[in-house]
């Protein structure tokens, strides 16, 4: 008998969205809270075989995997996971193996949160429900400066969209050459420029040690009164009580996010609070079709690795 652990499930889909049947002999467990702390993970965890993980909502450190004496198949949802240790996987003999993603879903709530925050849909439709009329007033995109804080696979078609809609289209980052930019017909500018020009600025960086906290204080005092930010990123790439600051002070006109520092999000959290911020609860990249690929493919990550021949192996 082989046992799974499907974790983070807060929306309970994994079951629906593969033939998990089809595995015989196996014992499957799905959870769909938070388990919080590293013990109680290694005690929840310790009899399982195989872990099916989504995305870097579960931690698992060195400290994590030397108290897992059971785990065989650590699988992930997409291709990359920082929040995994694949060395010391690795040297437990334990195999991390991952599954694609869908680029297409996070641009899309990208722009589905720009137009919720410019046009001020959100509270039309508290209005409206309350049986009431016309109290917010939208801001129109044409003409204005879209900045997008990496311009990748993500960025790349944030910008397209934008130049549909009439935008200038500005980015930096770290990386991003002249060529890329020129590419994409965005114009490149430096990062402080990025910020003062920008009436949309939107984020599509991965986070590292070099990203983390790259919007802070300093970043946000440059931004234009009238200005928006939009992060479906990763939270810690910004400085969040930078931002709540900012926004309780209303130095910029709002902000919508998908993404924070502490995830599951508190409920007490101060940014709840806030009236001029968009906020959705990290769901991004999550679409019934991105159900149906990632867990269908870390059900055939397990048949596979049964069977002797583990495929998409990330720490080989």
């Amino acid at each position: 008998m082989i046992r799974v652990a499907i974790l983070d499930d807060y929306q309970n889909a994994a079951l629906k969205a593969a033939d998990w049947k089809s595995l015989t002999d196996t014992e499957i467990s799905v959870f769909t809270e938070y388990i919080e702390g590293e013990d109680a993970l290694a005690k929840i965890l310790a009899p399982f075989d195989v872990i099916v993980a989504m995305r870097e909502r579960t931690r698992f450190p060195k400290s994590l995997l030397q108290r897992l004496d059971n785990l065989k198949l650590l699988v992930t949802t997409g291709m990359r996971n920082l929040a995994i240790d694949m060395d010391s996987a690795k040297a437990r003999s334990i195999i991390v193996s991952g599954t694609k993603m869908m680029a297409h879903a996070t641009y899309e709530h990208t722009w589905a949160l720009i137009m919720a925050l410019t046009k001020q849909i959100p509270r039309e439709d508290r209005v409206m429900h309350a049986g009431g009329w016309q109290e917010g007033i939208g801001v129109g995109l044409k003409g204005k400066t879209l900045g997008i804080l990496g311009l990748g696979t993500r960025g790349s078609e944030i910008a397209r969209v934008g130049q549909v809609f009439g935008m200038q289209t500005i980015a930096w980052s770290q990386n991003l050459t002249a060529e890329k930019a020129d590419e994409n017909k965005v114009r490149l500018v430096k990062k402080e420029e990025l910020f003062a020009e920008s009436d949309v600025l939107t984020i599509h960086l991965v986070l590292s040690e070099r990203t983390r906290g790259i919007v802070g204080s300093q970043e946000l005092a440059l931004m234009k009164p009238g200005s928006f930010l939009i992060n479906t990123s990763r939270g810690p790439i910004v400085d969040e009580n930078a931002l709540i600051e900012t926004l309780k002070n209303k130095q910029i006109a709002g902000a919508a996010i998908d993404v924070f520092d502490i995830e599951p999000l508190p409920a007490d959290h101060p940014i709840r609070s806030l009236d001029n911020v968009v906020l959705t609860g990290h769901t991004g990249y999550l679409v019934q079709e991105l159900y149906e690929l990632v867990y269908g493919q870390a059900l055939e990550n397990i048949k596979q690795w049964r069977g002797g021949a583990p495929i998409r192996i990330l720490n080989g």
